[in-house]
């Protein structure tokens, strides 16, 4: 047996893949696809025939689920595309801080303190509103990719 110390680094990521290969003509609509690198939710598949020695294209329009922006792809349908793993958890609102972050109240009892509110004037306006109310809000993040943004909002009733 050696005597050396082994030291590790220590990493805070589990190792699962942000993304997983599915092949581009399972792919439907509603469904969701990285394009460019950005993970997007797909509002529009079209599917071109063979050529003569060719491959059958799809042709997917998709909406990144982040920015809100179009964009667009044509892939062989029998290659692989990235379909990026996309989470939706629910936390309970507790408090806005001055500076735009949000304290959130996980299942465990924990708080989450790392998101700001969103850019979306509406779904701002609503939280900021409700919060002003006294209303017990939950938020819905959506998480891909490594990043997370709040997208919905539910009032579950006034604040007992």
């Amino acid at each position: 047996m050696s005597d050396e110390e082994h030291h590790f680094e220590s990493k805070g990521d589990a190792g699962a893949s942000k993304t997983f290969p599915q092949q581009a003509g399972t792919i439907r609509k509603n469904g969701y696809i990285v394009i460019k690198g950005r993970p997007c939710k797909v509002v529009e598949v079209s599917t071109s025939k063979t050529g003569k020695h060719g491959h059958a294209k799809c042709h997917f329009v998709g909406i990144d689920i982040f920015t809100a922006k179009k964009l667009e792809d044509i892939v062989p349908s029998s290659h692989n595309c990235d379909v990026p793993h996309v989470n939706r958890t629910d936390y309970q609102l507790i408090d806005i801080a001055e500076d735009g972050f949000l304290s959130l109240l996980t299942e465990n009892g924990n708080t989450k303190d790392d998101l700001k509110l969103p850019t979306d004037e509406t779904l701002l306006a609503q939280i900021k509103d409700g919060f002003a109310e006294g209303k017990d809000l939950v938020v819905s993040v959506m998480s891909a990719m490594g990043e997370e943004q709040i997208c919905a909002l539910k009032d579950i009733g006034p604040k007992n």
